[in-house]
């Protein structure tokens, strides 16, 4: 985990200093920041927008949205927490660590769907049990 964040810092510094060295060393750090931020997040925005449209067409565009927010927070969280245990001392630094605690959220929410689905189809099917037998005793 340690590797894989200081390869990203090396990226990220190598991308800093390529946009520093093309719009001239007139711009303070904050100023860069303001305007990679603000384009990478409007970039990021549009690029979100499409994609919520698309899945609020979807049937289940609730569940599908509140799950992508969701895992977007658990990603968050995992490397925070990853991040917390090199500065403290407290815990080994991995990438495997993040990815299982990630993998723990989509697995538990697998069986959560499941189990969402069967109570779906059986209330669906008692409804239409329902429905069925009061169309028999009107005739």
């Amino acid at each position: 985990m340690r590797e894989a964040i200081l390869l990203l810092v090396d990226i990220i510094n190598y991308i800093h200093d390529a946009i520093a060295d093309m719009v001239g060393v007139n711009m303070t750090d904050k100023e860069l920041h303001f305007w990679i931020f603000g384009i990478l997040g409007m970039i990021t925005f549009f690029f979100v927008y499409v994609v919520f449209k698309i899945i609020s067409k979807m049937k289940w565009s609730i569940v599908t949205l509140s799950f992508f927010y969701t895992f977007t927070v658990m990603v968050v969280l995992a490397f925070a927490i990853e991040i917390q245990q090199a500065y403290t001392q407290r815990g080994n630094m991995e990438f495997a660590d993040a990815v299982m605690g990630l993998w723990g959220f989509v697995v538990f929410f697998a069986v959560y769907a499941v189990i969402a689905l069967v109570i779906y189809g059986v209330i669906k099917l008692l409804k239409k049990d329902r429905s069925e037998n009061r169309g028999r005793h009107a005739r």
